[in-house]
């Protein structure tokens, strides 16, 4: 299994693996090729995907805005889970955040999303409930999408 920082190049099967995980929410521009591809050019280093013989098998989209870091579209292929990947992935993203002098990172969870939320919690991460999340959709057109 190897452990590296995503590339433009792996899209494609980050994206069929984005479309493989039951009641995964892709949004129609944020996570379209142009937008992933802004995304890494703003965060270069931080995102990463794992890799078993040339197949993605898991992927996270990280960066952040100078002060706090934030992960998104945590996943692992179902077929490849509980072998340490998610957590691999998670410590080469503190890493690259370190690097970059980042103190403080974030994720956000789905409720029902229970194995998320064990995977969390697992790792010894903080649930917060001192503070209310917003969100304000600018692009209409920006929609999210579950998959079955």
């Amino acid at each position: 299994m190897k452990i590296r920082t995503m590339t433009m190049e792996d899209y494609e099967q980050v994206h069929t693996l984005w479309m493989g995980i039951s009641g995964f929410g892709i949004r129609s521009i944020d996570d379209s090729k142009t937008g992933v591809d802004k995304f890494l050019k703003r965060n270069p280093t931080t995102s990463v995907v794992a890799e078993d013989n040339g197949k993605v098998v898991g992927c996270i989209l990280c960066g952040h805005d100078g002060r706090r870091g934030c992960l998104y579209h945590v996943c692992v292929n179902p077929e490849y889970r509980n072998h340490g990947i998610g957590k691999s992935m998670v410590e080469f993203c503190m890493e690259a955040l370190k690097k970059e002098e980042i103190n403080k990172v974030s994720i956000i969870a789905f409720t029902k999303n229970e194995i998320g939320n064990k995977f969390w919690k697992k790792l010894g991460w903080e649930f917060r409930e001192d503070l209310n999340y917003y969100d304000l959709t600018i692009n209409t057109e920006n929609i999210t999408v579950f998959n079955p």
